[in-house]
């Protein structure tokens, strides 16, 4: 049901370790290559190659900032969205009880709903909890109907199912939000592309000048690697520790259930 991006089939933890070695290997082939061409080419200008290692590192620096400003606005568009549907929820329960006839039936169908909403979002319950949750849609459609049949000029009924049809609505849009917006799989080919020949352009530069392999590389590395982690754990809702809270339907459930005498 998720749509499966094209690192989907690692887990979070075992990206960073590729994602580690591809940065670290790229940064030492280039290094390896710079001895090499400084070893049989002392020619070879070093100026104009460190400008050019500074205009790479520019160009992915600019990649991670435009990558991580999707992956984030799409995590706040989640975010609102389920705050949109925790309100639709709680308007639609509201209603609920002024309807003229199975106003009960509806409210206790609406908490079943937004149990089956929270149960979507914990680990291997996904597509249960969202089959769940389009089944008692379903019921609940088919008692608005019965009710808007036998009462089609109340303006009670009609608020009632417009704010049905919004909760309807927001709960598609989560889905769109959640499984299916994706980054693209080109900006991830590219993103890793340039991150390679930059590393690998950092690399060589230190390389070709002789100096010794220094910590403040490997940092470096391990810094874009981290970035690139943190983009992945945005681009999966499901997964990570980047996820977004379930606060609002949980106020929303517990508005619906009074507290016992």
């Amino acid at each position: 049901m998720q749509s499966n991006g094209p690192l989907d089939a690692l887990p979070l933890w075992g990206l960073f370790i590729v994602i580690l070695l591809v940065v670290l290997l790229s940064v030492e082939f280039g290094y390896r290559l710079g001895k090499y061409r400084r070893s049989h080419h002392e020619t070879e200008k070093e100026a104009p190659l460190g400008t050019m290692v500074g205009a790479t590192l520019g160009l992915l620096a600019f990649i991670l900032a435009f990558t991580f400003g999707l992956a984030a606005s799409r995590f706040d568009n989640r975010r609102q969205l389920l705050l949109d549907e925790a309100n639709a929820i709680g308007t639609t329960y509201l209603r609920a009880g002024m309807l003229p006839e199975r106003g009960q039936q509806i409210r206790d169908l609406l908490r079943d709903y937004v149990a089956a909403r929270l149960e979507a979002v914990h680990p291997g319950k996904l597509a249960e909890g969202i089959r769940r949750s389009e089944d008692i849609q379903q019921n609940m459609w088919t008692e608005a109907e019965t009710v808007g049949n036998k009462n089609p000029n109340s303006i009670v009924v009609g608020l009632f199912v417009q704010s049905l049809n919004q909760m309807i609505d927001l709960h598609a849009a989560r889905m769109q939000a959640g499984l299916r917006s994706r980054i693209p799989v080109a900006i991830w080919l590219g993103l890793f592309a340039v991150a390679a020949l930059s590393l690998a352009t950092m690399g060589y530069h230190a390389g070709l000048s002789g100096t010794r392999r220094s910590l403040a590389i490997v940092a470096v590395g391990v810094t874009f690697a981290v970035v690139i982690e943190l983009i992945a754990d945005l681009d999966r809702p499901q997964e990570g520790i980047l996820r977004v809270s379930q606060q609002a339907l949980l106020d929303a459930q517990r508005s619906m259930n009074p507290p016992p005498k």
